[in-house]
């Protein structure tokens, strides 16, 4: 595919690439993450262009069935964490998804979180929010835990208006709650009844996840964990 698809293309100068990708990776788990750091550095090879802007799509909410519903947020987390590559951007897609379509017709939001991206990036536009909130750290306080996130931009809220959703909440016995959430200022605090020690948080931890928080520049934030188990 590279052969016949990308190769013949290295010859023309090109400012940047967006990469909208497919189902059939469901299940790479964090080595989904490796194999977008080679095709990124490959990519930036080739060209000889080390600083190639590279600007990804998260893949959205889809009903997959019978198939466990973490693999698709472990994907997520893989593509999350592929930020971690210079002059890299991703478009959160949970809002704009179609549970029973695992092909969302929704294109245009999706190409206006990319041109975000590029505008802010590539084109020097420091005044654009260009993504939404991605979560940076925790801490515990009293029986709840406080989200601190990054690109919170002007400000968090909600879709609806109503509370954040698809917040899950664990002690140390790993087992997850639903959870409550109430956004206090630019941090979201997480708390249940059910669990008296938190030390952990889920964040649309599964493959119908479609929560309503975003920042004020509608863009929604991705989705996470803080635990590692």
């Amino acid at each position: 595919l590279y052969n016949g698809m990308i190769a013949p293309l290295v010859p023309f100068g090109l400012q940047g690439a967006i990469w909208y990708q497919g189902e059939a990776n469901l299940g790479d788990g964090w080595t989904y993450h490796e194999k977008m750091k080679g095709l990124i550095r490959g990519w930036r090879q080739s060209w000889a262009q080390p600083d190639l802007g590279f600007y990804y799509v998260q893949l959205a909410p889809y009903d997959y069935g019978n198939a466990d519903p973490k693999l698709l947020a472990e994907i997520w987390e893989a593509q999350a964490a592929t930020l971690s590559e210079p002059r890299t951007g991703m478009a959160v897609t949970t809002d704009i998804g179609n549970l029973d379509d695992i092909h969302p017709r929704n294109k245009q939001d999706v190409g206006h979180r990319l041109a975000l991206w590029a505008l802010s990036q590539t084109y020097s536009r420091p005044d654009l929010t260009h993504s939404g909130p991605l979560y940076e750290s925790m801490t515990i306080e009293d029986g709840r835990i406080r989200i601190h996130f990054d690109h919170v931009g002007q400000g968090l809220k909600t879709i609806d208006g109503q509370a954040p959703t698809e917040f899950r909440i664990a002690g140390s016995n790993h087992n997850f709650m639903s959870a409550k959430a109430q956004i206090d200022h630019d941090t979201v605090v997480v708390w249940s009844e059910k669990v008296d020690r938190p030390i952990a948080v889920r964040f649309a931890w599964h493959d119908r996840a479609q929560p309503n928080l975003v920042n004020k520049a509608g863009l929604p934030a991705s989705p996470f964990r803080t635990d590692q188990w």
